[in-house]
Parts: structure tokens; sequence; C-alpha cells
């Protein structure tokens, strides 16, 4: 007597079950990968495409050019404090707002938050300078001169992304 063939049964070599017939998946299986995406180390398109357009501003900005004077404002601000040793942070974002804050309110935006955080540790870096035979005006000027470099570069970062950086400890002096 042959056993009814067992259609759950895994098939032998020849692709048949334990009853000798052809075992069929009932279910398809599973779709093929797609092919895998054209990758040149390059950077170059695939031949056939055409090449990538020119740069443009990130939202937030009206053109490549308000995103240079924003950076400049914020990078220049903490180049001047480095380079300035805490006294000349104000110089670069004075440029950027006497050069093009009256054509593009981003950049003023931008320029005038540079601007006021640069004059304030400015001259917190000045109060060090004359104190600088005090115990306090030892600590107050690398304290100043960090503040300058390091939340001028953020804000420059973050310009270059296209936002407007609120500084931390700074006040309104330019409006």
């Amino acid at each position: 007597m042959t056993e009814p063939a067992n259609p759950f049964s895994e098939p032998d070599a020849a692709g048949t079950g334990s009853a000798g017939e052809p075992i069929v998946p009932s279910q398809p299986g599973p779709p093929p990968p797609p092919p895998p995406a054209y990758s040149d180390p390059s950077g170059y398109p695939p031949p056939g495409f055409p090449p990538p357009g020119p740069a443009v501003a990130p939202p937030g900005y009206a053109s490549a050019d308000d995103k240079t004077w924003a950076l400049i404002a914020h990078f220049g601000g903490a180049a001047g404090m480095f380079v300035g040793g805490a006294a000349l942070g104000w110089v670069a974002p004075l440029i950027a707002l006497v050069s093009k804050g009256n054509q593009s309110p981003t950049v003023r935006a931008h320029a005038i938050a540079a601007l006021n955080f640069q004059i304030l540790w400015s001259i917190v870096g000045a109060i060090g300078y004359i104190t600088l035979c005090l115990i306090i005006g030892i600590a107050i000027l690398p304290i100043a001169w960090l503040m300058g470099v390091i939340f001028g570069i953020i804000a420059g970062v973050k310009a270059n992304e296209g936002q407007l950086y609120k500084y931390p400890a700074s006040i309104s002096i330019v409006k």
C-alpha cells in the first residue's frame, strides 16, 4: 500500500516529495530584489543624466550672497575674537551690517545678532585687559576670548544651515 503524498514534505534531490510527485509551492516566493542603484565614487551622475545645477542657498536665504554675508558676520566675529585677542570680534559683523544690512533683512538680522554678542564680549575682554593686574582680570580674559570664539563658530554653523542663532549671554546694544 502506498502512502498519500504530503504536500508539506521536503523535496528530495530530484525535487519530488516522499511519494515521487513533484512538489509545487502553493505561494509564490518573494519578488526579486531591485537592481542596485548606480553609485559612482567620483560623485558624478551616471551617463545620460544632466550634471547638477548651480548651488543654491538653503531655505531661509533669498540668495547665496545673503548666506555668504551671514557667514561673514558670524565666522568673522569668531575670527576677530581669535586673532584680536577678545577685542576685534565686532569688526566683521559691523562690516556685514554696513555692507549689506540695508539691502537684505536676513543679513541685517544675522549681523545685528553677531554684532550685539561680539560687542558685549569685546567689552568684557577689554575690562579683562584693563584689570589684567588683578586676579579677576586674568580669569575674565580667557572666558571672554573663549565665549567669542566658540559661540561665533556655533552661530556660523547655524547660519550655514539657514537658521538665526540666538547667542547666549548677549544683550541688545544695536537695534
